[in-house]
């Protein structure tokens, strides 16, 4: 038997505006969307989406009657600040009239590695729906219209397993794999849960009675696979729609697993204000931007309009009513991304502020111990030696960094902060290499010069071109910031090794792995000295031939 619980909260002060408001004796009904066309719903419902797939049975339905869509999230780790991307749009959906389910897929989380504990489920779905309650509120979204499910509340039924049964008997193991490669976490020896989890959420779909399926454009591969083998048992094609990803403080997908990419809800503001300060936010560069892409999907479609909060004698704020305005001046180097960490720190913080009181009740703090107990602090080493060893192994000679020469430099055809060169360092082929010297030198500067390389991290798309490697330079922060190529020593060849001083007979690794974090752990020690030779916890970086050095940026970074 299915169960589900429709929460509906009393708002006799705030409603979301274009709403109408009815009062039953002490509650407050909200219907969302009355006024508007079938149109203007569409519009509504597909704003800042990535993709939708199934836009004229959209359309369709908008013209006949409300449609009914769900999100789920598996209550793994701890939600954190992304989460507004979707609940921002949840509350498009609500505006725009649907109605919306959001499920809680505990058994989903269990399926994924283990990801969550069989004896923490219940505890976490708890977590999660009073801390998805609190986000809704903190941005002014009526709950009456939402109906929260727990996935085991049906996914455990007698007809739900029996699908499950006829689903295996139709989807490849194939097709399973390619459908959770971006969702389900990917392991060496994978599990057999790990191939179920794509048929089980393309299920929900049918027992949840729904029109349509809302999630990250990283599941697309499972809404295929759901459109695909759905009408083979019977059941309708769903409508699917796909949020953008929004990158991580490091610059990748804001991940729970990974603490250096994402800011919590319950993290306090020194905690938020320490983690900004030390987030990706590269001057000029609106690629994998996590400070930025927060703006645009978070803070534009719930206020409208976003403030750059400056000094007055830097010409005070500025109110910004347009995104593209903010993009195009981020590029323009018009905003200091010390300004816009600032500002978006103030505006997170409001948002933020209401769960942190929230939280403060014994209870929940009791219930957020309990779901998320501290591991042991000796768990990895006690339960797997070798792996605890290999996590604890991050040492320079695991970074592939070499000299090379530039062949050539061209101004990036997108993005006028950029450089797209091609570089020697020693291989067959010339590498492909995107940085952002534009505003700090010429190209006539670059051109023909040995400089240093990180030549191991994985291939990166910036303004869709390929960077093959990172050109490493020396930094320092300011207004204006200043920034220097790194100088291999005089007579250097292209592919000459760079090593840290005490490193040498190390392997680097074929590719750095980025959920390791590898080279962000060790960037944090890599500076330049008073001698202006750069360095690794006092280690000098160097070749054969001598040692890696900067011009003129005394106690600078490398990055």
């Amino acid at each position: 038997m299915k169960h589900s619980v429709t929460f509906i909260m009393k708002y006799p002060e705030e409603t979301v505006i274009g709403t109408h408001v009815r009062f039953t004796g002490s509650e407050v009904q909200v219907n969302m969307g009355e006024q508007l066309s079938p149109d203007e719903k569409f519009q509504l419902i597909t704003r800042n989406l990535q993709e939708v797939l199934g836009e004229e049975k959209l359309k369709e339905i908008l013209k006949e009657r409300e449609l009914k869509v769900y999100w789920g999230t598996a209550t793994t780790g701890k939600p954190h600040v992304a989460y507004f991307v979707p609940m921002s749009k949840i509350a498009d959906f609500l505006k725009a009239g649907c109605e919306v389910t959001i499920l809680f897929a505990d058994l989903h989380a269990y399926l994924d590695n283990m990801k969550a504990p069989w004896e923490l489920l219940e505890l976490r779905v708890k977590y999660y729906e009073q801390v998805i309650k609190a986000m809704l509120e903190s941005i002014g979204v009526p709950l009456n219209k939402l109906k929260f499910v727990k996935g085991t509340d049906f996914q455990l039924s007698r007809e739900y397993t029996l699908d499950v049964y006829r689903l295996s008997s139709m989807v490849t193991e194939h097709d399973a794999k390619k459908a959770g490669a971006e969702v389900v976490k990917q392991v060496e020896h994978p599990l057999l849960s790990g191939l179920l989890y794509p048929g089980l959420q393309a299920l929900d779909e049918e027992y949840l009675k729904v029109d349509a399926q809302f999630g990250g454009v990283d599941q697309r591969k499972i809404f295929t696979l759901a459109e695909k083998y759905l009408p083979s048992l019977g059941y309708l094609k769903r409508i699917h729609m796909m949020n953008p990803m929004v990158p991580g403080l490091t610059g990748g997908k804001m991940s729970s697993s990974e603490e250096e990419s994402k800011i919590d809800l319950l993290d306090k503001k020194d905690e938020v204000k320490k983690k900004l300060k030390k987030a990706f936010c590269e001057p000029g560069n609106i690629q994998n931007n996590g400070v930025l892409s927060f703006v645009k999907h978070v803070l534009f479609p719930l206020h409208s309009e976003f403030v750059i909060k400056r000094d007055s004698k830097w010409g005070g704020d500025n109110v910004y009513t347009d995104y593209e305005e903010v993009e195009k001046h981020f590029a323009a180097e018009q905003i200091h991304p010390g300004d816009l960490k600032a500002s978006v720190e103030f505006a997170l913080n409001k948002l933020l502020d209401p769960i942190r009181k929230k939280f403060e009740s014994p209870e929940l703090r009791k219930l957020t111990n309990s779901a998320y107990p501290e591991p042991s602090k000796n768990k990895g080493a006690k339960g797997n030696p070798k792996q605890a060893a290999e996590e604890e192994d991050v040492i320079p000679s695991r970074l592939d960094i070499r000299v090379g020469k530039i062949i050539s430099v061209d101004k990036h055809p997108d993005a006028d902060s950029l450089y797209v060169e091609k570089i020697d360092v020693g291989e067959e082929q010339p590498r492909t290499v995107v940085s952002g010297l534009v505003a700090y030198i010429s190209q006539e500067q670059l051109q023909d010069r040995l400089v240093v390389l990180l030549c191991n991290l994985k291939p990166q798309k910036m303004r869709g071109i390929e960077s093959q490697a990172m050109l490493l330079c020396a930094s320092i922060e300011g207004k204006p910031r200043n920034v220097e190529p790194l100088d291999p020593p005089e007579g250097s060849s292209p592919g000459d090794r760079v090593y840290v001083e005490g490193y040498e007979s190390g392997k680097p690794d074929d590719e750095l792995k980025p959920k390791k974090k590898v080279f962000e752990k060790l960037q944090v020690d890599l500076n330049i000295s008073d001698e202006c030779i750069a360095q690794w916890k006092e280690k000098t970086l160097m070749t054969k031939l001598g040692q890696i050095t900067c011009k003129t940026l005394k106690g600078g970074n490398i990055s």
